[in-house]
């Protein structure tokens, strides 16, 4: 519990963390954005009035300050300018698409969105009674550094997802290495007392007083047993997959369990046809899965109900294998947590069973294994899929 809790707060602390990186700088980018705008409004009306001192000059004969002022006018070249007279007649413009000048519908739109955003056309009256207006619009560079936190904040998400999905790999690197591990340990733990059985089996089939039955029984629990340590290698190495026929595999699993379940559990077996159904498959290990399903849905009905294996072919392209209990059934959030490593509903497991069928079914088999359906007290369907040949 200590260690999820740790987890959680760290991963919480992270989102938290990133999200006051992204707000500070979505902040202070804005507030860059409009100390810029103050500055450019300064300048165009400075530049107004430039123009306007200008025109005055111009007519009262002050060349030496009309000179003047045309540097200033000259000096800020990076705000797009028109000016216009009392009838809206373009007077002089600048750094506007010439198309739009030549266009008196696309030049009226211009002049419109240029009045948006509080950016009232500057008035300049004139020695002649006139007014000059001065339509002005943002600099490319301000317009540019609108969308500058927006590029900023969306590279920060990227990178923070890119982060999560590596962080989140190599954590399920690390536990399937350490599930790999243990099933091999398991198996060479395995190895020795099944050996020493093997040689016990056989004292005991040469002696006269050990009745054959009695043998035969426990010929068949030992391969099983060496069945389950051949499963156990078999994790994390090459898989070696071969035409097989499903039917029988599925068969072999639904007759082991049942000579084994209670007498209160009915098992059916429910294939579509008896004729082979050819699919690429480990004996060992696709075999291994099937029971573990069975095994599952035999624990949900804690002894009493049915079980039901429904074997079908769909679009003449998959094998499925349906699994249906009556059982304790589950909640609808728990459909892909089932498939976590470490996650159990039971009181006694480890929640290795469905993790490990998972990894044999996608990626040795390149099938699917999922929850169809499942409601509480009501039971649980479970499917494999691999492709038929």
């Amino acid at each position: 519990m200590r260690r999820f809790t740790i987890g959680y707060r760290g991963k919480l602390l992270f989102i938290v963390l990133g999200c006051a990186i992204g707000v500070a700088s979505l902040v202070y980018s804005n507030y860059l954005v409009g100390q810029l705008r103050d500055k450019e409004r300064h300048e165009i009306h400075l530049w107004s009035f430039a123009v306007g001192e200008s025109v005055k000059a111009a007519s009262n004969g002050a060349r030496a300050q009309a000179a003047i002022l045309n540097r200033i006018i000259n000096f800020s070249e990076d705000i797009p300018v028109i000016v216009c007279d009392d009838h809206l007649r373009v007077l002089r413009y600048r750094l506007i698409d010439p198309a739009v000048m030549a266009d008196p519908d696309r030049l009226a739109d211009k002049l419109e969105s240029m009045r948006s955003g509080g950016r009232d056309p500057i008035e300049i009256p004139t020695a002649q009674g006139t007014i000059i207006r001065v339509f002005y619009d943002e600099s490319p560079l301000l317009k540019a550094l609108q969308y500058f936190p927006w590029v900023q904040l969306s590279i920060f998400a990227v990178f923070i997802g890119f982060a999560f999905i590596a962080f989140r790999s190599s954590k399920l690197s690390e536990q399937n290495r350490v599930w790999i591990g243990m099933a091999k340990e398991t198996a060479h733990q395995l190895g020795t007392p099944t050996s020493s059985l093997l040689g016990w089996l056989e004292y005991l089939r040469s002696q006269e007083n050990v009745e054959p039955f009695v043998v035969d029984e426990m010929n068949k629990d030992l391969t099983r047993l060496l069945k389950v340590v051949d499963r156990f290698s078999k994790i994390g190495a090459t898989t070696n997959l071969a035409p097989r026929n499903i039917y029988e595999l599925v068969a072999a699993a639904v007759t082991y369990f049942q000579t084994r379940i209670p007498k209160n559990v009915t098992l059916n077996f429910a294939p579509c046809t008896a004729e082979p159904i050819q699919g690429m498959a480990n004996d060992a290990l696709f075999g291994w899965v099937v029971e573990n399903l069975l095994k599952n849905a035999l624990d949900a009905l804690q002894g009493r109900g049915s079980i039901t294996v429904q074997l079908s072919v769909r679009d003449d392209r998959w094998i499925c294998i349906d699994i249906r209990d009556t059982g304790k059934g589950m909640p609808k959030a728990n459909f892909k947590r089932i498939f976590r490593p470490g996650f159990t509903t039971k009181t006694r497991g480890w929640g290795l069973g469905l993790s490990l069928s998972k990894r044999i079914i996608e990626e040795y088999h390149h099938g699917r294994i999922f929850v169809v359906d499942s409601e509480p007290d009501k039971g649980t369907t479970m499917r494999i899929m691999i492709r038929k040949l």
